[in-house]
C-alpha cells in the first residue's frame, strides 16, 4: 500500500499548490528554536539504525506507543527489570514494530503524517508503514543508515537546513558549537540563552545552580545586581558564539509588582535555605515572592536583549513532571508533560510593560500551550508593536508549538494571526523537535499555509495576486526569520 504524500498532499486547491510548488516547496529552512544535540551535530553522528534515529528522544512516539498500551522497555528502551538476555539488536526491532503497529492506528494524529513524510523525504520509501510492512522498511532504512550521506549533518542538508538554533544553559561552555563554526560553513549551529535555572528560584537545585554560576561568569553572586552582572558576562560570551535568540518558560506565577530592594530580600531568604547531604536545599519562598523575583529578572534581562538586538521566546503554558513514579525512572522531557490551564494576561501584559516603559521590550516571540491562549496573546502583541527600527511584527504569536503542531493547531494559530495581525509579518515555523529527522514538519506547515491562503483566493476573500502572495510565502517560510533574528 502507497503512503498518502503525493504532489497535492493537503493542498485542496489550484492556488494552493501553484504557492506550495513555486514558492514554498524550494525555501530553505531556518528552524530557530530546537532541542538538537550540538555534540551530535560536531561528531557527525551515525544512526545504527531506525529505532535509534526515530525513537531516541521522541516523546511525541513515546506517548502514542503507550497509548497502545506498550510497556515501557519497547517505548524508550527502559526497563525496571535488567535481567533480561535479549541484545539490544533484537529489542530495537521489536521497539520497532510496537511503533510500526501504534502508527497504522494513529489516524488523524500527525505522527502518521511526519513519519511518511519522513520516509519519504529521507529513504525515498512510498511504502505505508504497517506492522506487514516493518521488516522490509526496516531493512532498506538501515543500509542507507550505513551510508556515509546519513550522517547527522547530511540528514540536515538533505532538508536544506541553513540555520538552527539548540537551547542551551547560560553556564554551558558552547565547546561544540565552536567545533561547528570552524569546521562547517553550510549549516550555521547557534546557541540559544535559555535562563531557566536562573529564573526557577523554587527549585531544590537553585542554590547549588547559582555556585556554578559564579564559577562560569567569574562573578562572586551576593545580591541581584551581581546575578544580572553574571548573567551579563555569559549573554556576552553567547553573542560572540552566534546566539541571536533567547528562550524562557512560563508555567506558573509569573510577574509580581516589586521593587529591587525587596527581590534582594527574596534572594538572600532564598541562598540562606539550608542545604541538605545531596546538596539540595528545599525552597522557602511563597508563590508571590517567587513570582516577583521572576518577573523583575525576567524584566532586566529583556531590556539587555533589547540592547543587544536579541530575540526573546516565551513558551508559555506547560505542566510538567505530572507522574512521581515515572519521572523518577525516566527524568524529565520524556512525555509526562501537558497543557496547563493557567491565567496569565494580566501578568504578561505587565511584565511587557515594564520593559516598554524604558522603550527597552525586545522582539518577542509569544507561544502558548493551550489553544484557549491564541487570540489573548495575538491581541497582547498588539499592544507593544510600534518600533522605530521599522522592525515588522516586532511582537509574534509563536509558531503553533508542542501539542499545537498539528494540522487544526497550525490553522487555528495562523487564523489568530490573521485575525488580528499582520500574517506577512510572520516569522515561520520551527521544529522544536529532538529528533533529527523531524526537518519535513516545515514541509507540512509549508502545505498548509498554502492551503489556508489558497481556500481566501478561491472563495474569493483575497485576490489571486501571484506575485505579492508568493513573495509573501517565501517570506514566512525563511526570509522574514532570518530578517528578525539578524542571521
Amino acid at each position: 500500500m502507497k503512503t498518502i504524500i503525493n504532489d497535492t498532499f493537503m493542498l485542496k486547491t489550484d492556488t494552493a499548490r501553484k504557492l506550495y510548488h513555486e514558492h514554498a516547496e524550494s525555501m530553505p529552512i531556518i528552524d530557530y528554536h530546537n532541542h538538537l544535540s550540538p555534540r551530535e551535530i560536531c561528531e557527525d553522528r551515525m544512526y545504527e539504525n531506525m529505532t535509534a534515529v526515530w525513537l531516541g528522544g521522541d516523546h511525541y512516539k513515546w506517548r502514542a506507543m503507550r497509548a497502545m498500551g506498550y510497556p515501557e522497555e519497547l517505548v524508550t528502551g527502559v526497563t525496571v527489570d535488567m535481567s533480561g538476555s535479549e541484545n539490544k539488536a533484537e529489542k530495537d526491532y521489536k521497539r520497532f514494530l510496537a511503533y510500526a503497529d501504534t502508527v497504522q492506528s494513529c489516524v488523524g494524529n500527525p505522527l502518521y503524517h511526519w513519519t511518511h513524510l519522513e520516509l519519504k523525504r529521507y529513504f525515498d520509501i512510498d511504502t505505508a508503514l504497517t506492522p506487514d510492512t516493518a521488516e522490509e522498511i526496516w531493512d532498506e532504512c538501515n543500509q542507507k543508515l550505513k551510508l556515509k550521506e546519513y550522517s547527522t549533518l547530511n540528514l540536515l542538508r538533505r532538508q536544506k537546513v541553513k540555520v538552527l538554533c539548540t537551547t542551551d544553559d547560560p553556564i554551558d561552555d558552547l565547546k561544540f558549537h565552536k567545533e561547528i563554526a570552524g569546521k562547517i560553513s553550510d549549516i550555521s549551529v547557534r546557541p540559544s540563552f535559555r535562563p531557566g535555572n536562573v529564573l526557577d528560584i523554587e527549585k531544590d537545585t537553585y542554590n547549588n545552580y547559582i555556585k556554578k554560576l559564579e564559577e562560569a561568569s567569574g562573578i562572586s553572586i551576593s545580591d541581584v545586581e551581581a546575578l544580572l552582572e553574571a548573567l551579563k558576562i555569559r549573554l556576552k560570551y553567547f553573542m560572540e558564539n552566534g546566539c541571536r535568540v533567547t528562550d524562557h518558560s512560563l508555567e506558573g506565577d509569573f510577574f509580581r509588582r516589586t521593587s529591587k530592594e525587596e527581590v534582594n530580600r527574596i534572594f538572600r531568604k532564598r541562598m540562606e535555605a539550608a542545604t541538605d547531604s545531596e546538596g539540595l536545599s528545599p525552597n522557602p519562598l511563597s508563590v508571590d515572592e517567587a513570582a516577583a523575583y521572576r518577573g523583575y529578572v525576567m524584566g532586566e534581562l529583556g531590556k539587555l536583549y533589547a540592547e543587544d538586538g536579541l530575540a526573546m521566546q516565551l513558551h508559555i503554558g506547560a505542566i510538567r513532571n505530572n507522574s512521581d513514579r515515572m519521572f523518577k525512572l525516566l527524568g524529565a522531557d520524556t512525555g509526562y508533560d501537558s497543557v496547563h490551564d493557567m491565567n496569565y494576561a494580566p501578568q504578561l501584559a505587565e511584565l511587557l510593560n515594564s520593559m516598554d516603559k524604558e522603550d527597552k521590550l525586545p522582539r518577542t516571540i509569544l507561544y502558548y500551550l493551550n489553544p484557549k491562549d491564541a487570540a489573548m496573546l495575538m491581541t497582547m502583541a498588539g499592544n507593544f508593536q510600534g518600533n522605530s527600527e521599522g522592525i515588522k511584527g516586532r511582537i509574534q504569536l509563536g509558531s503553533a508549538w508542542w501539542f499545537n503542531d498539528h494540522k487544526n493547531g497550525m490553522r487555528q494559530q495562523l487564523q489568530a494571526f490573521s485575525d488580528n495581525g499582520v500574517l506577512a509579518t510572520f516569522i515561520g515555523m520551527l521544529t522544536d523537535s529532538r529528533s533529527f529527522l523531524s526537518f519535513p514538519r516545515h514541509e507540512y506547515f509549508r502545505r498548509i499555509l498554502c492551503d489556508m491562503v489558497g481556500d481566501l483566493v478561491e472563495s474569493g476573500e483575497y485576490p489571486a495576486d501571484m506575485d505579492f502572495l508568493g513573495k509573501m510565502i517565501e517570506d514566512i517560510c525563511y526570509n522574514n526569520a532570518q530578517k528578525y533574528f539578524r542571521f
